[in-house]
């Protein structure tokens, strides 16, 4: 309300305006429509004229020269001014009107001895016109005073060649950034005043504007000035808007929106002890020049200190009697309110003052207001004690005047930035806010004192003040870096604190031992915070079983007068109690009339324990109890109900067979307190759920693409390790075994991408390069083995290996290269792999006797062959075929005939041993056909059964997270 009444006071008793030069104009708003019409009012002591568009305000933009004031208009009209002309008020000559360029001027000639004011109102331009002031005497000049400038030191003229300073403009990321750059650094001031920005420079010059971006938020319109020896810019823009102002060298960017600037420093403005009268100073580093600018719109003359960059200013307006500082973020902007204001600077010190001294009130007056009839709140009994009694008063005058003279007497203080001055205001004003509860006030306060007092850290009251203060606040952490200080160490008070911050965190043991060290500050403390410590200390007795000792606690929490919530509170934890000694019906009733409490940190808990015991005792379903589970977590979010009832929903879920709810559930806490052991219960959960179904077998009834789907969504629970390894190929089984090779794949290739690391992923990709091969993809098979290469791999794995990479040469026909791959490896799988590249190669004669021997004494076993047997065959009588070695045919016909009923495709057995032709297609074609297709049926069969009876991950189970990427060293030196 003050400065609202200086503001007006200034407004109307200020006159002579020196109209700027208009440079560009503002974006224009929509043109209005209808004509212009001119009101006159006159008044004893002037006369005013305002112009307005068929109703609303019309804005112009104004020139004076001399005794002629000139209006021009944003379009062209046809205004009645037959008063103006025929009887003019007074102080007015003569009007007329121009129509220039399709715009409406109005002249008005104003007599030799008037004066005139333009000003806004409500959107309308106005003149006051009314008479000069007669001269007065030396002594009494009705001018603002500015010292006589010391001459400046030598500074590189800032200004271009040609005497225009362009400004490029930049909009990204929300935030328009305006620069000017200069020949040389120039000095700057940055400001508000209302709903517009003034950027001010020290040196005369053209600010081209003509690129300012155009259809944006942050600001509205824009328009420079150009003085005799500044230059500016004003801008319209929202007084919410953030505004920095960076120098970089010879340029000043300007930016509007929020980014990552650095905040200005702050200037200091304090009393000048040296100036005699009274007189404020204000240290203003690189300060360079006191402007006089007019402002048109408010219509008066404001005083600017410009300064070179970094940016300082004001973060917000500071208000006396007979000046005003206006915010700014570089520099300064003084607003005076009496006409012989003397602004001067001297080096970098900028001083304020006038002939007989300004209005402040004496440095001891703020800290005496202090001292009202409360007295300054004092220190309590011990260092964490909150004296509610004395601190929170406020008197007669109520919270905001005790609170006003307490920061007054506060503020004085912290001018003196000594490390020697006092603390007490402060510190008195910190505990008015502790007492009242200000939290977050109270810590501002006492960390800003702390800054220019680092000895405070050392006080015993500071710090447990500031603990109290972060304990409202909720900032535990923060609150036992105060508490644990050595100078709190041994007292009793600070313990009560520290035991509720341990309940806080669910430090239970620390609970109980802190609780026990403050016994002898129990009685000190108000009611309410007694209810609070005996129930952190009877919940403590509770998660440690001490059923006896948290009634007791309980019973002492109950003894204390405190409000009805407060109450209920200390009877939740009652009822868990009583629950816990196994009188589930007395703490149900319990629940159910807490449940319906208008707190709901207080009813949501309740409810979810009643609705335990209701299902316990099978007077709900599991259904309904889901339902107000689920409602629960979400109507109280944050901490442990909101885990409990996520715990119990997961849990229903599960027993239901709804896997996938269980875990979307059990993921879906809200993210706050994860230290809390309800938060570590429930990831336990999450992944004793997911090793039950993927590990465990839980999910072995889902159709295999149901749980890939759903391990998919949940993979990052997977385990790290030999579990981890294991569960994946578990899952792989099953897909193989249905055939769908590619998710198989998938899965496998993101195993060994991701996770994997050594051995495990050398097992992992070879098992991925089997696939690949029973998917016909050769190529990928290739890729897989030699991504996973390493120098020591088990002698087992390395062959293995080998045989792979073998297969995938064959089977892009790169026969020479499988062959030696295979080297010298005699096993069977490489004989029989030799076989099969012997074939493709159409060396019968080679091949038939390697099929033959692979297929051993299988003639004397009877039973039927399998696909694999078959094939091999198949190829042995097509190679002794077609390699015309009759009798070996003739021997393996005797041998096998007896099969043929029982085999596959007993017609292509029966063609391929007998040797003769069918149809167009001769034996060896049709041979080769079928037998390759058998081969090949054979070894993805062979390769199926291989996963369902896979090796065990390497590595023990459960290995920990950290070893999960180390290689387990095989027997000897092998390269896979």
């Amino acid at each position: 309300l003050r400065q609202a009444l200086r503001s007006g006071v200034a407004a109307i008793c200020i006159a002579g305006v020196a109209a700027p030069a208009v440079l560009a104009s503002p974006p224009k708003p929509a043109a209005p429509t209808g004509g212009l019409d001119v009101h006159v009012a006159q008044a004893e002591g002037f006369s005013r004229i305002e112009f307005h568009w068929a109703g609303k305000g019309a804005q112009a933009q104004t020139r004076r020269d001399g005794q002629i004031l000139t209006f021009r208009f944003g379009r062209d009209a046809d205004p009645d001014i037959a008063r103006l002309r025929t009887a003019p008020p007074r102080w007015i000559k003569t009007a007329e009107t121009r129509h220039v360029g399709g715009r409406l001027e109005l002249v008005l000639t104003l007599t030799e001895d008037a004066d005139a004011k333009v000003g806004a109102s409500d959107g309308a331009t106005f003149v006051n016109v009314f008479p000069k002031p007669a001269p007065a005497a030396p002594v009494q000049t009705a001018q603002v005073v500015t010292a006589p400038a010391e001459p400046e030191p030598p500074r590189p003229n800032p200004v271009p060649a040609g005497g225009v300073v362009h400004m490029d403009s930049k909009v990204a990321n929300g935030q328009v950034a305006l620069s000017f750059t200069w020949a040389n650094p120039a000095g700057a001031a940055v400001f508000r005043r209302g709903d517009a920005v003034w950027i001010v420079f020290d040196a005369a010059a053209t600010l081209d504007i003509s690129k300012a971006p155009r259809g944006i938020t942050q600001f509205s319109a824009i328009q420079a000035y150009r003085g005799t020896d500044y230059s500016a810019v004003r801008i319209e823009a929202s007084r919410d808007t953030p505004l920095f102002a960076v120098a970089e060298g010879s340029t000043w960017t300007i930016a509007f929106g929020p980014g990552q600037q650095s905040q200005p420093s702050i200037v200091r403005l304090q009393r000048d002890p040296e100036s005699g009268p009274p007189a404020l100073k204000a240290p203003v580093a690189g300060a360079t020049r006191i402007i006089r600018m007019p402002d048109a719109e408010a219509g008066d003359t404001l005083t600017v200190v410009t300064a070179l960059g970094p940016a300082k200013g004001l973060a917000s307006r500071r208000d006396y009697v007979q000046l005003a500082f206006l915010p700014s973020v570089q520099g300064l902007a003084i607003q005076p309110y009496v006409d012989d204001l003397a602004v001067q600077r001297e080096g970098d010190i900028v001083r304020l003052g006038r002939p007989g001294g300004l209005t402040l009130s004496p440095a001891w007056a703020s800290q005496r207001r202090a001292q009202d009839s409360l007295g300054a709140p004092q220190a309590a009994a011990m260092p964490a004690l909150v004296d509610y009694d004395h601190w929170p008063r406020t008197g007669e005058g109520g919270f905001l005047a005790r609170y006003d003279a307490l920061l007054d007497a506060a503020t004085a203080e912290s001018g003196n930035r000594d490390r020697d001055g006092p603390v007490a205001a402060r510190m008195a004003l910190a505990r008015f806010l502790v007492g009242s509860e200000l939290a977050f006030e109270a810590i501002g306060v006492l960390n800003d004192t702390a800054r220019s007092h680092p000895e405070l850290l050392e006080n015993a009251e500071f710090r447990g003040l500031r603990g109290v203060a972060r304990m409202m606040a909720r900032r535990y952490k923060e609150a036992d870096a105060d508490f644990s200080s050595p100078a709190l160490a041994d007292d009793p008070s600070s313990a009560l604190w520290r035991a509720l911050s341990a309940a806080r965190q669910a430090q239970w043991t620390e609970v109980r031992a802190q609780f026990a060290k403050g016994g002898e500050a129990y009685a000190l403390f108000p009611p309410v915070w007694r209810a609070r410590f005996a129930r952190a200390d009877a919940e403590a007795a509770l998660r440690q079983d001490d059923l006896v000792g948290a009634d007791a606690r309980i019973n002492l929490a109950l003894q204390e007068k405190v409000d009805p919530l407060e109450e209920l509170a200390t009877r939740l934890v009652q009822a868990r109690v009583i629950e816990a000694e196994g009188h589930k019906d007395r703490a149900l009733r319990i629940y159910t009339a807490i449940s319906g409490a208008p707190l709901e940190s207080l009813s949501a808990p309740a409810l979810l324990r009643a609705t335990q015991i209701r299902q316990e005792q099978g007077s709900i379903t599991p259904v309904q109890a889901a339902v107000v589970y689920d409602n629960l977590r979400y109507r109280w979010r944050g901490d442990a109900t909101e885990l409990e009832a996520i715990r119990a929903l997961g849990r229903l879920y599960l027993a239901q067979g709804r896997y996938r709810e269980a875990l979307e559930a059990l993921r879906s806490t809200s993210g706050g307190r994860q230290d809390l052991p309800e938060a570590v219960a429930l990831q336990t959960d999450l992944a004793t759920a997911f090793r039950a179904l993927f590990l465990d077998g839980q999910a072995d009834g889902l159709e295999p693409v149901q749980a890939l789907a759903l391990f998919y969504d949940f993979k990052e629970l997977t385990p790290l390790g030999a579990d981890g390894d294991l569960m994946v190929r578990k899952l792989v089984k099953r897909l193989v075994d249905v055939d769908l090779l590619p998710q198989a794949a998938e899965l496998l290739k993101y195993q060994a991408d991701n996770r994997l690391d050594g051995t495990p992923r050398a097992e992992v990709s070879t098992d991925l390069a089997v696939i690949y091969l029973m998917d016909r993809k050769p190529e990928q098979a290739l890729q897989a083995i030699n991504a996973s290469r390493t120098t020591v791999l088990p002698a087992a794995l390395t062959a293995e290996r080998r045989l792979v990479e073998a297969r995938a040469w064959s089977a892009l026909g790169r026969y020479d290269s499988a062959l030696e791959i295979l080297g010298k490896d005699n096993s069977s799988e490489a004989q029989e792999l030799r076989a099969e590249i012997t074939w493709k190669q159409k060396d019968w004669a080679a091949a038939a006797p390697l099929f033959e021997k692979a297929l051993g004494q299988r003639f004397k076993s009877p039973g039927p062959l399998s696909s694999e047997e078959e094939g091999r065959l198949l190829r042995a009588g097509v190679a002794y075929s077609l390699a015309g070695d009759t009798g070996s045919l003739a021997r393996l016909q005797s041998r096998y005939q007896g099969f043929y009923d029982q085999a596959h495709n007993p017609e292509a057995l029966r063609i391929a041993l007998s040797g003769e032709p069918t149809g167009k297609m001769g034996v060896g074609d049709f041979g080769r056909v079928t037998a390759d297709n058998e081969m090949f049926a054979g070894w993805v069969a062979k390769m199926k059964n291989r996963f369902k009876t896979a090796r065990a991950p390497v590595g023990p189970p459960s290995r920990p997270a950290a070893s999960a990427k180390q290689a387990q060293a095989g027997p000897g030196p092998a390269k896979g």
